[in-house]
């Protein structure tokens, strides 16, 4: 059989792989383990912040997106007051006006008929003037027949009294 010298076992050898395995481990953890932790973490507070601040962001957007449909609200409540109350004073304008104009039609129609009454008082008035004015022309043409003054006053009184007759 053949030697078994090439597998061999060293324990000297296998302790300074294991001091050189330790002593690496221990380089890497002191140089870049702890500073690689130390930049994860500093990473992880920046997200952390980050979303705390997008997190504030959302809280106030929403809201501010409260306050801005409150005020909407009550702008909508303020026009649909002004619109409201515009309306009712335009109604009361409306019968005020109506008012006024039934007022000025019954003051034009009262008018109308005073002047009509009047217009017929003048137009009566007119024609007992001609009446007179014909009676009169009369009278001159009857007494130009030789009429005596008697028969022409009493002629005159009788139509005279004709007249007031016929006005009542």
């Amino acid at each position: 059989m053949q030697s078994l010298d090439v597998i061999s076992i060293n324990i000297w050898q296998i302790v300074v792989s294991l001091l050189n395995l330790v002593l690496l481990f221990l380089i890497i953890k002191k140089f870049l383990y702890k500073p690689v932790k130390k930049m994860l973490q500093d990473r992880q507070a920046t997200i952390d912040k980050q979303y705390s601040d997008a997190q504030d962001a959302k809280n106030k957007a929403i809201a501010d997106q409260k306050t801005y449909e409150e005020k909407l609200s009550a702008a909508k409540l303020e026009a649909d007051g002004v619109i409201s109350a515009a309306v009712d004073t335009a109604k009361a304008r409306e019968k005020e006006i109506l008012a006024e104009a039934k007022q000025k039609a019954e003051g034009i129609v009262i008018k109308a008929e005073n002047d009509a009454k009047l217009a017929v008082l003048k137009a009566e008035d007119s024609i007992r003037q001609e009446i007179i004015n014909v009676s009169t022309a009369l009278s001159e043409k009857v007494l130009e027949r030789e009429i005596s003054k008697d028969d022409h006053k009493n002629f005159i009184d009788s139509f005279i009294d004709n007249l007031g007759d016929s006005d009542e």
